[in-house]
């Protein structure tokens, strides 16, 4: 029997392939496994073509973990940072950062357009202590793509320093640090390269990094260490998720095997483009315009109907083979689905035929 679909930002649906890749136990110090974790690193490094400026810190846990580390480690305690925000992530960001004691401004655009260059100009003109920006380049409450190069020309005129969480990104969308200028990416393993969760990353740039020493407020979070460590022995500092980074390298395998990001992209294209179809044609809509619509999740506006119920139609779905996502907007009732993993638009097809007979149970016309 096939698992349900995984129609969300991730966890998502992984291949057969990426699963069995966690059958072999690995130890941790072994050799073996301190290689597999430079060959991953290299591998990551490669996808933003930051070889000789880059360096990739893998860290344990989920994405949040790796941004938590990142700001923890790369904004001086003296230090501010502008986030920039028009979502829940971008609030997250801010949020982390202020419990860690760091200063930090919001720059909110609102969950309905993207952030706006000009605005950015404006707060850096108007704060000098601010030295970094904090960005998502995919909002994934609501799927919105943020335009990260635009973003990134008005921090450089502004001599601040940029910080990219890509999370729901990394992997799909094109990200070239010989086109844009950043301090560090952060992603993880369990999004659009198609791994499973529980090893987060930060690509940074290695004099960044090398100016960070004894800026963490955290041990285990600090990145400056876990680097050294790393470049000394070649092992994690603490118990590396084995089975996970073993997952992620054979994930990369096959990215590689379907042609690079290129080929992700336009997978994952077609698969929102097919998504996006099949909703209208039930009379649902999505929430955002196409051109702002990053093709990683659809945010759908809720049915206006007196029978809709979000927690009955998900389970109506997911016993048909689909597990979907709730809203994350603060002012609308929305849902979400997924448009990335192990998935094409076949995949897509059954989801939406999956959605339409929920809707039919529930009395909802589609």
């Amino acid at each position: 029997m096939r698992d349900a679909l995984l129609l969300t930002p991730g966890p998502l649906t992984t291949s057969l392939t990426t699963k069995t890749a966690m059958l072999r136990d690995w130890g941790s110090w072994d050799a073996d496994f301190n290689a597999m974790t430079a060959r991953v690193c290299r591998r990551l490094v490669s996808l933003i073509d930051g070889e000789g400026e880059y360096t990739c810190v893998p860290l344990q846990g989920s994405g949040t973990f790796a941004v938590e580390a990142a700001i923890g480690t790369l904004v001086p305690r003296e230090g501010k940072l502008l986030v920039l925000a028009n979502g829940a992530y971008g609030h997250r960001m801010a949020r982390l950062t202020a419990v860690m004691g760091r200063d930090v401004e919001v720059l909110d655009v609102g969950e309905t357009s993207p952030v706006d260059p000009a605005r950015v100009d404006a707060a850096l003109r108007a704060d000098k202590r601010i030295t970094h920006v904090g960005v998502i380049h995919c909002e994934t409450s609501t799927g919105i793509l943020n335009p990260l190069s635009d973003v990134a020309r008005v921090v450089n005129t502004h001599r601040r320093r940029l910080i990219v969480d890509a999370m729901s990104s990394f992997g799909a969308l094109a990200i070239s640090a010989r086109e844009i200028d950043f301090d560090a990416v952060i992603a993880s393993a369990n999004k659009c390269l198609e791994g499973v969760p529980g090893m987060g990353f930060v690509l940074a740039r290695q004099s960044s990094l090398m100016q960070a020493e004894g800026r963490a407020h955290s041990l285990s979070l600090d990145l400056h260490d876990q680097w050294c460590y790393l470049e000394r022995t070649g092992q994690w500092r603490f118990t590396p998720p084995t089975h996970v980074v073993a997952a992620l390298a054979q994930a990369l395998d096959q990215f590689d095997a379907e042609g690079g990001q290129p080929a992700r992209l336009a997978r994952y294209q077609a698969n929102c483009h097919a998504l996006q179809e099949g909703l209208r044609a039930m009379g649902l809509q999505p929430f955002l315009p196409e051109r702002w619509q990053a093709p990683i999740i659809v945010t759908v506006h809720a049915p206006a109907h007196p029978a809709w119920d979000f927690g009955d139609f998900y389970r109506r779905t997911k016993a048909r083979g689909v597990v979907l996502y709730p809203g994350k907007l603060t002012t609308v009732e929305t849902f979400r689905v997924g448009c990335i993993g192990a998935i094409d638009s076949s995949d897509i097809d059954a989801a939406l035929d999956a959605m339409r007979r929920s809707l039919a149970d529930m009395g909802i016309p589609a």
